[in-house]
């Protein structure tokens, strides 16, 4: 329909759907109803299973404006970006058609409402960019003000960090997108990121560099930490931009920006996050399953989001990670003190969300009321931790800054039961305002002061018939008949007059008039109006604010690993920037947490050097190997975030990645069969594994034929061993027994297996990792307990036992004829730094194998 022939308030809502992306739905207010039209409605009706009726020959559908909170996740959880067009004015007062305005686009990464957000989880706006081949991602949490950039060098990199913030929205320079994908920039997997193209332009250096000394108000970028960014700069600005065009409002709560450097953290890549279930299960929603579930005892939103990053982010800093263990160790040992913190901090409100509302223009009484109630334990908290004498705990008491003043006038000001809106009236306690005080009586008492003027006036002139009246003309007044207008006294105001009576007014009732008549709405007026100064009380302690709220952050983690360590009877891990890894008595921290009726069986780890780098581990199915291998990863990573761990003793040399090839998995999104997957995950292991890193291998080359899978697991285990730009700590679990023959020629090397007991044709599985190779998988029990029918079992005993007396056997006597089998990835990281790739060992061409 053409825009001539629309209605001005079609007319209006065509404007307002020209100023807001193309693939935005334009929520509409008008009156008590958020209305969409045309295409809008008819998407929007099937999302939100609204009825799509029409208005004037068009599609149309609304939902009322106090379910916006329960419509929008639908809308955002659809992958739809959402505008709101509020009205600017009372329809009552309007003059013609209501002004209303575009407040706010609410996208993925923007969302701000506490209805929508999870509590323990922060919602990140990305953005993304690259110069040459260096890339950068800048992260923003517009609800906290959380503002971070880091730059890499390799994609991989870039992957396991989009997968650790688990973003929502991903910024790109306009037309970048496809070009990006093509070039190999884009991470593969994206299905749960909604990439958007901003202006080329907003990415700009120059630009960039402009816009953020604008924001935070400097001169130099210098003080900011980002004197060294070269992408960086126009992530960081690209974000602060769509936020700001967005929110439609200033964003002065983000008044500090972190550049994290990658050297100082250990690199989890998204395989390994997902792998180890360290914050998400691998199926299912269970949460007690993952790390994250074993450890968060946090009291606090704050301190959970920041658990859940610190264990996504392992340090990769001893005298961080001690300092760390030092507060975990003094907390832990005085149980009656860390129980009385963690108390404590159950009062405390999320703060950082709280001032993140506060500061954009969307808390509500209750918002404020949180804030005062958080505030109010500060000093308590703060003498509580004054008995602690070690640096890190003095540091958070240092940063925690009590209001009084803020949290005195707040009390004083908000009741105690407050309503969800502030529009509502009901915020500001009786007392507090002289003025709403009176607003308030009016609203409720005025029939009994009109009543007392009219008996007063009665009294004091001798009229006994004299009332007073209201009408929508004259307001209230005083009627006097006229047989008694000798006795009206001279104060009156004759206002009107009549056949048989005459109207007056006086000073006190128009007075009272102007109190009585639209009182309600006053007094809702006047309490906005303080609550608005509250408000703004409160903004001038923004920083202060925040800085508490991060150091409560890291002492309500710190408390909960301490409160673990506790009960659980975990020992503090000795930090070392040697190269080794030995754990006595290691239990896994999530499997013991879950067994019934059973112990979780602890074993040991060895690799503490040439001697003992790689442990090749044998064993039968469903017997542990794969637990023991994980435990090992987790364990590290605790020790690593500053965290006791399940065990006797544990000395942990820093590790600057931990690597994971478990389990496998058809990816039909990239095409990629089993094997494939597998392959790939080898070969990021192999090109980026240093002699730093720990690499937990599970059941290399099952997803092929036995001699193609046993070499390459042979080349494998031989490349991470003797490869000078490896040489790493490894756990290797395998069915190929024919591999524990390299125990024999690799120095560092070392046989192990998972101890079984045989009774007659039964086992039992002891979970008990020990020194030694075996050669048997016990497969065939394993698929009796899995419950395969009887005549298969005895058939395919039938079968092992003939294999086993023939040399009909794939496996017999099978024995590489030299060690060059680690060619295998030298090739891919030959490419990427040839001196690094060449063999120092002869190529006599007996076993080539190409699979890059």
């Amino acid at each position: 329909m053409a825009d001539g022939k629309l209605t001005p308030m079609m007319q209006q809502y065509r404007a307002a759907k020209a100023e807001i992306p193309a693939d935005a739905i334009l929520l509409f207010r008008l009156g008590d109803f958020y209305e969409m039209f045309f295409e809008d409605a008819v998407k929007a009706s099937a999302i939100m299973e609204l009825t799509l009726t029409k208005r004037q020959g068009y599609p149309m559908c609304g939902f009322p404006w106090h379910a916006l909170d329960a419509q929008l996740p639908r809308l955002l959880n659809a992958g739809v970006k959402v505008a709101i067009a509020e009205q600017l004015e009372d329809p009552k007062l309007a003059k013609g058609i209501v002004k209303r305005a575009i407040t706010r686009i609410i996208t993925p990464g923007t969302v701000i409402d506490s209805s929508i957000l999870k509590p323990q989880v922060s919602n990140f706006l990305v953005a993304l960019n690259w110069e040459k081949k260096r890339c950068a991602l800048a992260s923003l949490d517009i609800s906290t003000g959380e503002f971070n950039v880091i730059e890499f060098d390799t994609l991989t990199a870039l992957e396991s960090e989009l997968s650790r913030l688990s973003a929502h929205e991903c910024l790109v320079p306009g037309g970048m997108l496809e070009k990006w994908q093509n070039d190999g920039k884009l991470p593969a997997s994206r299905s749960k990121i909604m990439f958007t193209e901003v202006d080329e332009w907003v990415f700009a250096k120059e630009i960039a560099r402009d816009a953020l000394l604008q924001h935070f108000k400097v001169l130099s970028l210098d003080g900011l930490g980002c004197r060294e960014l070269t992408a960086g700069i126009g992530a960081a600005a690209a974000v602060l931009h769509y936020a700001a065009e967005n929110l439609r409002q200033e964003i002065s709560h983000i008044n500090r920006i972190k550049v994290c450097k990658s050297g100082n953290y250990m690199e989890l890549d998204s395989i390994s996050q997902r792998n180890l279930e360290l914050v998400e299960p691998m199926y299912g929603s269970d949460k007690s399953v993952t790390l994250l579930g074993a450890l968060d005892k946090t009291n606090t939103p704050m301190g959970s989001r920041l658990l859940r990053e610190w264990i996504l982010r392992p340090l990769y800093d001893k005298s961080e990670i001690d300092s760390r263990l030092d507060a975990v160790e003094v907390l832990s040992s005085d149980p009656l003190t860390l129980s009385e913190i963690m108390e404590t901090l159950g009062v405390v409100r999320d703060l950082e969300r709280i001032t993140g509302r506060l500061n954009l223009g969307s808390a509500n009484a209750r918002d404020l009321a949180a804030l005062s109630t958080s505030l109010s334990i500060l000093p308590g908290l703060k003498a509580l931790l004054e008995e602690f004498d070690v640096p890190l705990l003095r540091e958070i008491e240092n940063q925690i800054v009590p209001q009084p003043e803020l949290v005195d006038e707040i009390t004083r000001a908000l009741n105690d039961d407050l309503p969800l809106t502030i529009g509502d009236g009901g915020l500001i306690r009786s007392g507090y305002h002289a003025g709403l005080d009176e607003l308030r009586s009016a609203a409720t008492e005025g029939k009994s002061w009109l009543a007392n003027i009219q008996n007063r006036e009665q009294e004091r002139t001798g009229i006994k018939s004299l009332k007073v009246k209201y009408n929508s003309v004259f307001g209230y007044y005083i009627e006097v008949s006229k047989s008694n207008l000798a006795l009206v006294p001279e104060d009156y105001v004759r206002k009107q007059t009549l056949v048989n009576a005459e109207r007056f007014i006086t000073p006190e009732l128009k007075e009272l008039e102007s109190k009585i008549l639209g009182a309600e709405e006053k007094s809702k007026a006047l309490e906005l109006e303080l609550f608005q100064a509250l408000r703004a009380m409160a903004l001038q302690h923004t920083l202060e604010i925040q800085n508490t709220a991060r150091v409560i952050a890291v002492l309500d983690v710190i408390c909960s690993l301490g409160e673990c360590a506790r009960e659980r009877r975990y020992v503090r891990p000795v930090i070392t920037e040697e190269n080794q890894l030995v754990i006595t008595g290691g239990r896994h921290p999530v499997l013991e947490l879950n067994l019934e009726n059973e112990s979780f069986v602890p074993n040991d780890c060895l690799l503490d050097g040439d001697c003992n780098r790689m442990m090749l581990i044998t064993g039968p199915n469903m017997a542990g190997k794969s637990t023991y291998i994980r435990q090992t990863a987790l364990l590290t990573i605790m020790a690593q975030i500053g965290s006791f761990i399940p065990a006797d003793s544990a000395t942990v040399g820093l590790v600057d990645r931990i690597f994971t090839r478990v389990g496998a998995a058809d990816d039909l999104a990239r095409g990629q069969s089993t094997f494939m997957v597998e392959m790939v995950e080898t070969a990021n292991i192999l090109n980026y594994a240093t002699p730093r890193s720990l690499v937990i291998l599970d059941e290399i080359g099952r997803g092929t034929s036995t001699f193609d899978g046993l070499s390459i697991a042979w080349a494998v285990a031989e490349y991470l061993h003797d490869d000078v730009h490896c040489r790493c700590r490894t756990q290797f679990a395998t069915h190929y027994h024919e591999l524990t023959a390299l125990a024999s020629e690799k120095r560092g090397v070392n046989n192990y297996n998972i101890a079984v007991r045989e009774y007659g044709d039964k086992i039992i599985f002891l979970r008990q990792i020990v020194p030694g190779a075996t050669d048997r998988s016990y497969g065939i029990h394993v698929a009796q307990l899995a419950g395969l029918p009887g005549e298969v079992i005895q058939r395919a005993g039938e079968i092992l036992g003939e294999l086993e007396a023939s040399s009909a056997s794939p496996r017999e006597n099978y024995m590489p004829q030299s060690s060059n089998l680690y060619e295998l990835g030298r090739r891919q990281r030959a490419r990427k730094n040839p001196s690094a790739g060449k063999n120092t060992e002869p190529e006599d061409g007996s076993y080539q194998m190409r699979l890059f």
